[in-house]
């Protein structure tokens, strides 16, 4: 399931961003995020507030070793051991705290995302018209990617912002002036250490930015080719039983393969930037080590400075330099990061304008008593029209039988009475209060118990065990009555058959007004076919039933039909002229019967 419309990564701007990460913020939910967040905040600072204590320990420390103090020393040692209890509480804590609001977050997220992808059958028109790729991926990872993410980034440039307001004052203080000779003038730089750390800083993080920039776009895409690679394995876990049937092990072992192929290719690209990545940023923080030593050495040689003096200045400047290195330590993280922000993002705007899609065909709901279709014209997601204009209705208790050629646009006419095929022309009126059923070729089943299965979508509860019972007896499923509360995947369990049986069960428990039959017996033999017609004739007397069907035999139950015909001058395949028109003829005088 490969969009083409994403086959590279979407420029999304820092403002789409924030309105991913804003609504939680701003939800019902805002105080009890707000006020964890702030603990959060406070704990960040409290590590701060300690990592500055254990910086004027180093110095108390080491002058104690140097001058040989041993009653310094032990106090400083106790010292030391309240400061590190104090500091794991703080850490663990603080990482508790953050993974429930992120979890608090991500809880929130995926329910509005959940609802908005469902509402509207957004889902539906997503898929028709391919305008994101594997939504179950984006809903699934890259919510937790963006909230996990965010809130690791924020808290650790926020440490480094404080700790570095709380450090650059310290190795101000303590690593004094440098003053050298240049062209027979003495030059002091005040602060000297202050400026040695930004220069390194800003250097490794120009080099990082220039090496890792094309990180963001292979994390997108690896997202990407990971999910439709995993959805192509799902495929052949659903449709085992044809890819047996068909022998089809071989071509999809190959197409599998062509998509490992470009998760492969692109880790491999990946890699190279990653080791390209990880050569700057390793050399960056291990000369980071003994850097402060070499330029701090000629004070502590000239005794300028004590021991504890120089290792306060090497804990300062270690401080110093990490703070102005988050990009640089970051930047992996906010690579994915981003690649996540993207993905949602674009997912987002998919979901809204599915939600928000203007639909050419006005679907209304009427006092009138019957289906009324005026002026439908059906098309196709690409604007091709694929239908004449024309009018209809769909009287209480009238049998109607579509037929017409396979790809005319019969399953196309139930979508659109449906309301989840806005691609046309014209207005459908439906009966304000007629419960309607449309039943496809393959009927849907969750999931679960059996009994789940068949109650779908109402709740499990909702029909008595007697009736489920006696219509599983009718519909000749009567072996499957002992297995109601058995949890399976029915669609891989049942046959094809069983499983548009079953479809008729439902059928007889919900006793729609109006049934619309899309091939609905296709897998069935024609003894049983007859039966279940006849069943349908006698439950629900009343109904409005629509059946689109191929075998004639079903035509003796209806008493309409509506047939799709080549229009006239379709056959010249003329740019924007619809292919098919539709005859409303009797059924009554062929011998159908009532």
């Amino acid at each position: 399931m490969q969009n083409k419309t994403e086959s590279a990564p979407p420029t999304t701007d820092w403002r789409a961003v924030w309105q991913l990460l804003r609504p939680y913020w701003f939800s019902d939910e805002k105080w009890r995020a707000r006020g964890l967040f702030f603990v959060v905040v406070a704990l960040a600072l409290g590590m701060v507030y300690l990592d500055v204590q254990f910086n004027a320990w180093n110095r108390d420390f080491y002058n104690a070793l140097e001058n040989k103090n041993f009653d310094v020393f032990k106090e400083q040692l106790w010292r030391f051991s309240y400061l590190a209890f104090i500091y794991i509480a703080v850490a663990i804590y603080r990482i508790y705290l953050m993974q429930a609001l992120e979890i608090r977050w991500r809880t929130w997220m995926t329910n509005q995302y959940m609802q908005a992808w469902l509402d509207n059958q957004a889902y539906y028109r997503i898929e028709q018209g391919r305008t994101a790729d594997n939504p179950d991926q984006r809903i699934a990872e890259d919510l937790q990617l963006i909230t996990n993410g965010s809130l690791t980034l924020f808290f650790g440039l926020l440490s480094s912002v404080v700790s570095l307001a709380s450090f650059v004052g310290i190795l101000w203080s303590v690593s004094g002036p440098l003053t050298f000779m240049l062209s027979g003038r003495a030059v002091t730089i005040p602060g000297y250490m202050v400026w040695f750390a930004i220069a390194y800083a800003g250097l490794g993080s120009l080099i990082v930015w220039r090496i890792g920039r094309p990180l963001v776009a292979q994390n997108f895409s690896q997202q990407r080719f990971e999910a439709d690679f995993r959805f192509g394995l799902i495929r052949i876990r659903e449709n085992a039983e044809s890819v047996a049937l068909y022998r089809g092990e071989a071509q999809e072992r190959e197409q599998l393969a062509g998509r490992f192929g470009r998760i492969r290719a692109n880790w491999w690209n990946i890699m190279r930037t990653t080791k390209r990545l990880n050569l700057a940023s390793t050399f960056y923080s291990q000369f980071a080590v003994i850097f402060p030593f070499l330029v701090g050495a000629p004070r502590y040689f000239g005794g300028t400075i004590t021991l504890g003096g120089l290792m306060q200045i090497s804990s300062a400047f270690g401080h110093v330099q990490e703070s102005l290195s988050w990009f640089i330590n970051a930047f992996s993280s906010l690579a994915s990061w981003k690649a996540s922000a993207n993905r949602l993002a674009g997912f987002h705007a998919a979901v809204d304008a599915a939600r928000r899609q203007e639909t050419g065909i006005a679907v209304t709901r009427s006092s009138a008593g019957e289906i009324r279709l005026k002026q439908l014209a059906l098309s196709l997601p690409g604007g091709q029209a694929l239908t004449q204009a024309f009018s209809g209705a769909m009287a209480p208790g009238q049998r109607i039988l579509v037929t017409g050629p396979s790809g005319c646009g019969k399953s196309t006419l139930f979508r659109a009475i449906a309301d989840i095929w806005p691609y046309g022309t014209g207005a459908v009126e439906l009966p304000r209060s007629a419960a309607m059923l449309f039943l496809p070729q393959r009927s849907y089943l969750p999931i679960g118990t059996l009994r789940e299965a068949i109650a779908y979508p109402a709740a499990e509860t909702a029909y008595q065990e007697a009736d489920i019972h006696r219509f599983l007896d009718l519909c000749r499923l009567a072996h499957l009555r002992d297995k109601l509360d058995h949890a399976d995947n029915w669609s891989q369990r049942l046959s094809p058959g069983e499983q548009q049986r079953l479809a008729f069960v439902r059928v007889f428990l919900m006793r729609p007004q109006v049934l619309f039959l899309d091939e609905a017996t296709s897998a069935l033999d024609a003894h049983t076919e007859d039966g279940l017609y006849q069943m349908v004739l006698s439950e629900l007397p009343q109904a409005t039933v629509v059946s689109i069907a191929h075998r004639e035999m079903v035509a003796k139950f209806h008493q309409t039909s509506w047939r799709f015909v080549h229009a006239v001058g379709a056959a010249q395949e003329k740019s924007g002229e619809p292919r098919f028109a539709i005859d409303i003829v009797p059924l009554l005088a062929e011998g159908a019967a009532r």
